[in-house]
């Protein structure tokens, strides 16, 4: 009878067990999974906006306040438009000084249409007449061993105390940034760059579009400076990793830390394609001399950012499928 009750109820507890066994499992790879995506973020963005021209059709002068558009004048008094130009085209009297100033004035106009044309390094003028010119928005990637974990220190650093509030804080914080990175090239192992082309209208967007896609990568911004706004997450008690006393254990060479740029600029910018070290040394380096001016946003990224997370071969796969070896 004792017998029966016990192989009655072993199947029992083998089906417990490897349940309890699977929970275990899922749960302390999703502890993992959830400590290598803490994330730091800095940059700003001074506006995507063309520069303030105005602009009126020939003939026509814009009235401040409101009052629209009314004729310029001209010597010998009336406006300057299509009555005026019918006689003196036909024959119909006006020379001497009086066509001298009306053929300057028409000169004038195209060589004003031709630059305003010309804008903004192969910009364009839209039907009201304002400046769209051309912006490229870029990414650069780079993927780097675990051991760099004093570039990410420097990283933090610099979040905490950049002013992203000014052109020239922006353009320090993209300069520092890929100035740390060239000094590390000995843990340089994956790379990857794009660039693009786009009106101003569009260029914010798409900017965005490439910022929120790598944020949304993280599970948590630990640490962030954005236009002089400085969010820091509190230090977690123990982090996996992490051994007593807050000091790192020794990694698995198989950990990686990735670094993030997106920037919009005014006028062209081309990166190479990113197949070796030689073209990523290339791309930082242009992406590092953008000079303020032209800088109208950027963001570095970097994770992981939190002591004692850590980034897989496997995240790595599927949260940057674009790197590269090199």
């Amino acid at each position: 009878m004792r017998n029966k009750i016990l192989s009655t109820i072993k199947p029992f507890f083998k089906s417990l067990l490897v349940i309890g066994l699977v929970l275990t499992l899922a749960f302390s790879h999703a502890d993992g999974a959830l400590a290598a995506r803490t994330g730091g973020r800095m940059g700003g963005s001074g506006g995507f906006r063309a520069p303030s021209r105005s602009y009126s059709p020939p003939g026509r002068t814009y009235a401040p306040g409101g009052g629209g558009y009314y004729p310029a004048p001209y010597p010998g008094g009336g406006g300057f438009g299509f009555p005026l130009l019918f006689p003196f085209f036909f024959g119909g009297g006006g020379g001497g000084l009086f066509s001298i100033l009306i053929f300057l004035a028409i000169a004038n106009f195209l060589v004003s249409s031709f630059r305003r044309v010309r804008a903004g390094d192969g910009g364009e003028v839209d039907s009201l007449g304002y400046s769209n010119p051309k912006v490229s928005v870029a990414r650069v990637q780079v993927g780097l061993l675990s051991e760099a974990r004093s570039l990410q220190k420097e990283l933090d650093q610099l979040a905490r105390t950049a002013d992203t509030s000014s052109a020239e804080g922006r353009a320090q914080v993209l300069q520092e940034s890929t100035l740390a990175l060239l000094r590390h090239p000995e843990y340089w192992v994956y790379g990857a760059g794009e660039s693009q082309q786009t009106a101003l209208q569009a260029a914010e967007a798409k900017f965005n579009q490439l910022a929120l896609g790598e944020r949304s990568k993280f599970t948590e911004e630990t640490l962030s400076n954005v236009n002089n706004q400085l969010r820091a997450a509190a230090p977690k008690a123990s982090l996996p990793g992490t051994a007593a006393g807050g000091e790192l254990m020794t990694q698995d060479p198989g950990e990686y830390l990735v670094v993030t740029m997106v920037v919009g600029v005014e006028g062209n910018l081309e990166l190479p394609k990113i197949n070796s070290t030689d073209d990523l040394r290339q791309a930082l380096r242009q992406i590092g001399g953008i000079s303020s001016d032209r800088l109208l946003a950027v963001e570095v990224l970097w994770t992981p950012q939190a002591d004692g997370d850590t980034l897989t071969t496997d995240d790595l796969l599927a949260e940057y499928p674009d790197l590269k070896l090199v």
